[in-house]
């Protein structure tokens, strides 16, 4: 659906426009191999969902691979069929998001405090963080400032 920025200048485009521009522009190469970086940035929620179903049909029915850097951890969790967990530049994890996508990995590769419950339609994991006291907050954010 970017046809509509057809006649207008690029930097006449929001960022969600320029996004969806050159994600268009990639698409459209049609090649077999897919890399995307950060896709979904600057992309209200709904256009993030469509693009993902978007590369899943096109990975699915197309037989195209894609390798998708995403740091919202709930959308890779939901779209992806392999997850790869990072941390320092080595991989950690990688297997289907069922058996990666877990508190214990969440903890270790992000220092993350969370629950991954399943929702309830297809059962995929998603992660809830657990609240910090305000205790926690505090010496969070005074160790933060001595770093």
């Amino acid at each position: 659906d970017v046809a509509t920025f057809a006649d207008r200048p690029v930097d006449a485009l929001s960022g969600g426009q320029r996004q969806r521009c050159w994600i268009a522009m990639v698409l459209a190469q049609e090649t077999d191999l897919l890399l995307l970086d950060e896709p979904t940035t600057f992309l209200d929620l709904k256009v993030q969902v469509d693009l993902l179903e978007l590369l899943v049909s096109l990975a699915h029915t197309q037989g195209r691979t894609l390798l998708v850097v995403l740091h919202d951890l709930n959308l890779a969790a939901a779209y992806a069929d392999r997850l790869v967990m990072m941390k320092a530049g080595r991989i950690l994890h990688d297997g289907p998001p069922e058996t990666v996508f877990t508190a214990d990995n969440l903890k270790q590769v992000f220092d993350l405090d969370a629950q991954v419950i399943r929702e309830p339609l297809a059962g995929r994991p998603v992660c809830v963080p657990v609240k910090r006291t305000v205790a926690e907050t505090a010496s969070f954010t005074s160790s933060a400032a001595t770093t």
